[in-house]
């Protein structure tokens, strides 16, 4: 299973394939950056969960919206 950056950075190498790469790979470039920061996110939310950080009277919707800053631009 993949995560869903691993799945957009892979969609996005074949966009590049069959354009012009090198428009395509500094946002891919970028993605691939932000592995390391997703992973941290979901071992954190996997541990929150485990140790009983996060209030059972929450929804996991409700817990990512209280996580994360998800306000459209």
């Amino acid at each position: 299973m993949k995560t869903p950056m691993q799945e957009l950075i892979e969609q996005m190498w074949e966009i590049a394939k069959y354009g012009d790469s090198y428009e395509v790979a500094p946002c891919i470039e970028a993605a691939e950056a932000m592995l390391e920061k997703e992973k941290e996110t979901i071992c954190n939310a996997f541990s929150d969960a485990r140790h009983g950080a996060v209030e059972s009277r929450w929804t996991a919707e409700e817990y990512f919206e209280e996580t994360f800053n998800t306000e459209e631009r």
